[in-house]
């Protein structure tokens, strides 16, 4: 069984669309997104510097968009349910690439409604001075106490003994001063506090938005990133993905939940790379393939021929 995964913020480089944009799909892919949002997305994509993509409001469309274009690339135009993948999830914003891929939402809705999310995020993160840092290593429960001494919060589980606290920046700098016991901390280069109370702000405003949205079911199997679980709803997927934005990410219960399912293949779409890195800790056996550059898509397809049931 072949699961797709999308990834998060901070999976992007400068330049990293220059060898996708060579070809059809993907060129074709990027410009109809382009069209909806009204958004640069080539030029993000490939002459952008590292200071302008991650800007919140400009990180987010980019990711999705790539995401959703390689993997056009991958199935040659077709669709998901039809390609021998099973399934789907994302991480954070990888969860519009997720709702596009599975067919909750269309292409142009979903590249406004990251559009919308991006922008929501990064007005509630200039609100206060906050910021984010990966712990690596220690016990969960030590970890969390010392971030409830410091008023920060868990963002994410990402598995393999790696949590990403995030708060205020104040507090993050506590936090590297003085780490929990066996741990190394990791300040994070974002704009704000995500998938804390300091974006309830965005939630209210994305659920307004997504009032608005034509939603279907989805077509393969789909995983949230609240409690890992899979979801049958197009509109409670998007309800949840909502209040996402300001609760922590659980991509370690995502993937549980997907090697409960019988997942034994993973392809991460552009621009991938940290996803696969957590499931080769967290999911032994499954095998990997992440779309770094045109160049991983022949694996993908072997893969995706290999292990479909």
């Amino acid at each position: 069984m072949i699961a797709v995964v999308c990834p998060g913020q901070g999976s992007q480089t400068p330049g990293f669309m220059l060898p996708w944009l060579e070809l059809d799909s993907f060129s074709t892919s990027i410009d109809a997104m382009a069209g909806s949002s009204g958004l640069d997305l080539r030029a993000f994509g490939t002459i952008s510097d590292a200071d302008t993509i991650r800007d919140t409001a400009v990180a987010q469309p980019l990711i999705v968009a790539a995401g959703v274009a390689s993997l056009a690339e991958l199935l040659a135009g077709g669709q998901l349910s039809d390609s021998g993948i099973s399934g789907v999830a994302g991480h954070s914003v990888g969860e519009v690439t997720a709702a596009i891929a599975s067919g909750i939402v269309t292409a142009a809705d979903g590249i406004n409604l990251v559009k919308e999310r991006g922008n929501a995020m990064a007005l509630a993160a200039a609100l206060e001075t906050t910021s984010m840092a990966a712990i690596l290593g220690g016990d969960q429960q030590v970890v969390e106490a010392r971030l409830a001494e410091l008023g920060l919060e868990p963002a994410n589980y990402n598995g393999g003994g790696q949590i990403v606290a995030a708060g205020s920046a104040s507090a993050i700098a506590e936090l590297q001063a003085e780490p929990p016991t066996g741990t190394r901390v990791i300040p994070l280069q974002v704009a704000g506090a995500f998938h804390t109370r300091y974006m309830e702000p965005a939630v209210a405003k994305l659920d307004a938005y997504t009032r608005g949205l034509e939603l279907a079911d989805p077509q393969v199997r789909i995983w949230s990133n609240n409690g890992g679980r899979e979801v049958t709803s197009g509109a409670e997927y998007i309800s949840l993905l909502v209040s996402q934005i300001k609760s922590p990410v659980r991509w370690d219960l995502t993937m549980a939940a997907m090697a409960a399912a019988g997942v034994t293949g993973i392809i991460e779409v552009s621009p991938g790379g940290t996803l696969v890195g957590l499931a080769k800790r967290s999911m032994p056996g499954v095998e990997l393939v992440a779309l770094k550059t045109p160049d991983n898509l022949e694996a993908a397809q072997a893969l995706i021929r290999n292990h479909s049931n």
